[in-house]
């Protein structure tokens, strides 16, 4: 296979509108690094396999490839488009987020250092209107070290990226997470597979959730919930990470613990350690 420096996948699932938008900001990328931009349909049902269909060859400067996964997953679609893509880095965002015009450069000079084999990139807000959340302004640059606890949230599937050969190396996504955290899930098992990462400030996307009311943060905190559950479950039952894993959950359980005071507080907190337990057993029973 011919490779090229930088392959960029985006995942859609019956969101034409905000794909449309996505896309309009891939054409103000300013790069001279030959790059690709691949495009996943997982399994729409609206128009958006037509619209595919209709896009140019190019858009600044990118090969324009499309792909159409009919099984449902994130995990599922973001390794079919690490199938397709050519890309010695292979970076993600979402089709709500919109690319800075120097995105593909500041991918490239994240991945300089030699001993880099992920990163996650800056996340910031779209549109001020939207709550903050799922977010990540964060201007310092901060390494990940191999074997350590992966926290949910500091690097995030709206910005990241991989070599090539660090997914190769660990397997792709596991598509057994069919809902949150399968991005640091890939994360935590590169660091555990012994491959330094960073936060990198440089790569930036603007996130366009569009969520504004507090029944919309509770609907998304739950689907995190039970993505982390499923999470800290298959890493606590890796031998080789159990140990950091159940220091970290008792930590952060005490933390949580210590930080809500109130009795309708920790009615709250238990309610989403259920949920953390649900995910945790679904994804042990889909997995054994």
């Amino acid at each position: 296979m011919v490779t090229i420096p930088i392959s960029v996948i985006i995942c859609t699932r019956n969101r034409l509108d905000k794909l449309r938008r996505c896309l309009a900001a891939f054409g103000k990328i300013k790069t001279e690094h030959q790059w690709e931009l691949v495009v996943v349909d997982n399994g729409s049902t609206d128009s958006t396999a037509e619209y595919l269909a209709s896009l140019p060859a190019h858009i600044a400067g990118a090969t324009v490839r499309t792909v159409r996964e009919p099984l449902p997953g994130l995990a599922i679609a973001r390794n079919t488009g690490v199938g397709v893509s050519r890309g010695d880095i292979v970076a993600f965002t979402d089709d709500d987020c919109y690319v800075a015009p120097d995105y593909v450069d500041a991918m490239v000079r994240a991945f300089e250092d030699a001993t880099i084999g992920f990163i996650g990139g800056r996340i910031l807000l779209y549109d001020k209107n939207d709550l903050p959340i799922t977010i990540n302004e964060s201007e310092e640059y901060s390494k990940i070290l191999p074997r350590i606890f992966i926290g949910t949230g500091h690097v995030q599937g709206a910005n990241m990226a991989f070599r090539r050969s660090t997914l190769e190396r660990i397997g792709g996504f596991d598509e057994v997470f069919i809902g949150a955290c399968e991005d640091t899930d890939t994360i935590a098992r590169a660091s555990w597979a012994g491959i330094a990462g960073a936060y990198d400030p440089r790569p930036t996307v603007f996130h366009h959730h569009g969520r504004r009311t507090k029944d919309q943060q509770r609907q998304i905190w739950a689907f995190y919930d039970r993505g982390r559950g499923a999470y800290y479950a298959k890493h606590i039952l890796n031998r080789a990470s159990r140990p950091t894993y159940l220091r970290a959950w008792a930590k952060i359980t005490l933390a949580q613990l210590h930080d809500a005071p109130t009795l309708r507080a920790r009615l709250t907190l238990l309610n989403g350690m259920r949920r953390e337990l649900a995910g945790a057993v679904r994804y042990l029973r889909v997995r054994h």
